[in-house]
């Protein structure tokens, strides 16, 4: 959808003239024309931009970037005053409850009731939300309005504005506002008053007090546009988890850094954990909050295969920041580690053997691989849990980015110290060179859950993770996308969601799920992809308002545009084919409609990863050299000039088809419509794609080929029973049994080993046969067509009945 309609569709009423005039400003980036229009000529050129008519545009830029900036900074002045009037409230009202539960303890009868004003406190909370919602929305649409603008100017007049006008959003930085705090306020408020105050407490303290747990964790990205709007969400259903509920929220204490190990000459440790092989492992020092911190979390993570019944396991045991460099060196041995613990006595010795194991086998590890730290990843979290009830965890980890920690390419980063000094939770790390750095452009979204077998997640949870507001990405890793991304050099197998980072993941709301508010404007969902605005001059636009026009008329005037415009749609739509007329009671409308028009389907099923395996094997075989070198190399370029004259042979038999336009629709159907995208890996790279293995699949392939070879033998026993014959015609038909039976067992061998080594290697290729049953069917009905042709041209027939 183009900027301009998103706008427009976008906005609320009730702040309508607070947006940014953004049709105002598009039409002040045209000057007059040159002469007047005459039907030979509709649209004369115009004449050059002037330095008069850049400061009349920059005048009224400045006016819409006041404009949206004071109104930004109000409305949050009165979120602010309506939180802690609210927050009296809530108070009030649960002390009147407790008062009253005193009293009905004594024996005393009342017929006060107070469900009602929790009732009331819920639905203004509820309004509030919606206000922190709307308000995140404005924001993001007016800031978008600006950069947009902005590169139309650029664009359009050749006058360089940008960097100017960078520096004076700085100066109002209205799409910087933070509503974390909100959140994290209006959560304990809401949860207060859902559990009519008494809101479950426990343990909140960071990690807990579990040392080793166990979770079903499935990943997702957000987009930025969405991440209020999400958190809103979320907070309705479980209150923000605060570490330190005595402490006045700051940034710095969702901070959360870790700084991952691995060899760098084998990255052995990236390798397990992107190929999910059993018993991968994943070493990390783990730090809440600023550089400040002593506690340090020492990590292990341990990759288990279903079929083995483990599951995958954290463990970790706490340390203080000056132990980790003796620790990782091997100079403090953990007996030592832990002397002043175990003389304290706080904990169990059964706690603190365990902890003294695990220490001892982290230690062993990263002193006989030769484990450095390599990567840090930094992002802010905001954890959404029961306190002390971890059987339902929502996390979402914002700003997130990823540094190099090594001390490669002739750089000292981090030296012999655990971490490097230079940077700490001053995110964007502006300081740091660009190859140091991988900002990541999304959020992500982390759903734990500690069901039991067979039981349901939550409905809203489910509604939550179909909506339009996440992109599902299983197995995501912070710590493998960072190396990937930060060591192009030295890391050739990338994971497979490297090649999707270009593509937008905002998608149209499907289904009626998020923050809405009766009686708002606002039905289309903001995330969707905002294109360039059409310079077209016959394009629909709504009117632009000024303000000291008069209001009624203006809601009239937006209203008419606004039909106008929803009309020129639905036309459109009907023109495409992908409405009718008929309007049911329970028909769908226009965007459920689209949005159920099925996907066209690809020529090939899978793999939608193309990898250059043979370049990736002629690249490993390079280092070993010699024969198996020069033997590959052999293949790689037989194979290549086999490729070729096949392709040319199959230009000249198979006819080409015509062209089609790229540009613009195609038949009716938008551009860009249900289309099925394949990546392709660059250049000397390999996309490891995650495949499930289990022993059950090498089986399976056993029985396949034993299926193939039993079928061969019995072939191979007919032909030999017709031998028996001595008959000449029963000869053919024999040889024709035989050469059947041959090609048969030959070929099932043939793909059994291809299969037990795609399986081996993990490879996700097309494992089913689409053409070996129709080639033996055909090749068993030639055997027998063959035998009773020979039969029939023989005479064979009529001597037998004769006889």
């Amino acid at each position: 959808m183009r900027f301009g309609q998103q706008l427009k569709s976008s906005l609320i009423k009730d702040w309508y003239f607070y947006y940014i005039s953004y049709q105002d400003l598009k039409d002040s980036l045209k000057t007059p024309f040159e002469t007047d229009p005459t039907p030979q000529n509709p649209k004369p050129k115009r004449r050059e931009w002037t330095e008069k008519d850049e400061q009349q545009f920059v005048s009224k830029l400045e006016e819409e970037l006041d404009k949206v900036y004071t109104f930004q900074k109000v409305k949050s002045e009165e979120i602010i005053r309506r939180i802690s009037a609210s927050e009296k409230e809530v108070n009030e009202v649960i002390a009147r409850a407790d008062r009253l539960a005193a009293r009905e303890a004594r024996g005393e009868v009342s017929d006060e009731s107070i469900e009602d004003d929790f009732m009331l406190l819920e639905e203004d909370l509820s309004d509030i939300i919606a206000d922190v919602h709307d308000l995140a929305k404005f924001t993001q649409l007016n800031y978008t309005g600006f950069q947009k603008i902005i590169k139309k100017h650029d664009k359009q007049t050749r006058w360089v504005l940008k960097p100017v006008f960078a520096a004076r959003l700085r100066k109002k930085p209205f799409f910087q506002a933070n509503y974390d705090a909100f959140i994290v306020k209006l959560s304990k408020l809401y949860d207060n008053v859902r559990t009519r105050g008494n809101p479950i407490k426990g343990d909140s303290a960071a990690g807990g007090k579990q040392q080793n747990f166990v979770r079903q964790t499935t990943k997702y990205w957000v987009h930025p546009d969405n991440i209020t709007e999400l958190k809103l969400i979320i907070l309705k259903h479980l209150p923000v988890l605060v570490f330190n509920p005595n402490k006045e929220f700051a940034m710095d204490d969702t901070a959360i850094t870790s700084i991952y190990y691995d060899n760098t000459d084998t990255w052995e440790l990236y390798m397990g954990r992107l190929k999910k092989t059993e018993g991968a492992e994943a070493i990390r020092l783990r730090w809440y909050g600023g550089m400040q911190s002593e506690a340090i979390f020492v990590e292990r993570k341990t990759h288990r295969e279903d079929w083995t019944g483990e599951e995958s396991v954290k463990a970790r045991f706490k340390t203080k920041e000056k132990n980790v460099n003796a620790y990782m060196s091997g100079e403090l041995s953990v007996d030592k580690l832990f002397e002043k613990e175990r003389k304290e006595g706080k904990r169990s010795e059964k706690d603190i053997a365990s902890d003294e194991q695990l220490a001892r086998e982290i230690q062993y590890r990263v002193l006989t691989r030769k484990l450095v730290p390599v990567t840090r990843s930094f992002y802010h979290r905001t954890a959404f849990q029961l306190p002390g009830d971890a059987r339902v965890r929502i996390s979402l980890d914002t700003e997130l980015t990823m540094i190099r920690e090594d001390n490669l390419d002739g750089r000292t980063r981090a030296g012999k110290n655990w971490r490097r000094m230079d940077i700490g939770v001053d995110w964007p790390f502006t300081q740091l060179p660009p190859e140091d750095v991988e900002r990541f452009p999304y959020a992500v979204l982390e759903v734990k859950l500690q069901t039991q077998a067979g039981q349901e997640p939550p409905e809203w949870i489910r509604e939550l993770t179909a909506s339009h507001l996440v992109e599902a990405v299983p197995k995501f890793s912070k710590y493998i996308h960072g190396t990937a991304t930060l060591n192009p050099n030295r890391i050739n197998l990338l994971p497979y969601w490297s090649p999707q980072m270009d593509i937008d993941i905002r998608k149209p709301i499907t289904h009626r799920f998020g923050i809405e508010r009766p009686g708002q404007s606002a039905d289309i969902s903001t995330s969707g992809n905002l294109d360039d605005d059409s310079d077209d001059e016959d394009a629909v636009a709504l009117p632009s308002l000024a303000p000291h026009e008069d209001e009624t008329e203006n809601m009239r005037r937006l209203r008419a545009a606004r039909d106008a415009l929803e009309q020129h749609d639905l036309d459109q739509h009907r023109d495409y084919g992908t409405i009718t007329n008929d309007e049911g009671p329970n028909s769908l409308d226009i965007e459920e409609r689209i949005a159920a028009q099925p996907l066209p389907v690809p020529e090939d099923d899978y793999p939608l990863y193309d990898s250059e395996d043979s370049e990736d094997d002629l690249e490993e075989a390079r280092y070993v050299g010699g024969w198996h070198y020069r033997s590959k190399l052999v293949k790689q370029w037989t194979k290549q000039a086999g490729m070729k004259v096949l392709h040319w042979g199959k230009a000249m038999i198979t006819p080409h088809p015509t062209t089609m336009p790229q540009n613009g629709a195609s038949m009716g159907i938008p551009k860009g419509t249900g289309t099925v995208k394949r990546f392709k890996a660059p250049k000397g790279k390999r996309i490891h794609v995650p495949v499930r293995v289990e022993p059950k699949v090498q089986l399976a392939t056993e029985r396949t080929f034993l299926s193939w070879l039993e079928f061969s033998i019995i072939l191979g026993s007919i032909a030999a029973t017709l031998l028996n014959f001595g008959d000449p015609l029963t000869l053919a038909a024999a040889w024709a049994f035989t050469i059947v039976a041959c090609l048969s067992l030959f070929y099932s061998m043939g793909l059994y080993m291809w299969r037990v080594k795609m399986i081996r290697t993990r490879r996700a290729v097309t494992y089913h046969d689409k053409y070996g049953p129709t080639a033996l069917c055909i090749g068993l009905a030639a055997a027998v067509g063959i035998s009773f042709g020979v039969r029939w041209g023989g005479g064979g027939w009529n001597g037998g009945l004769k006889g």
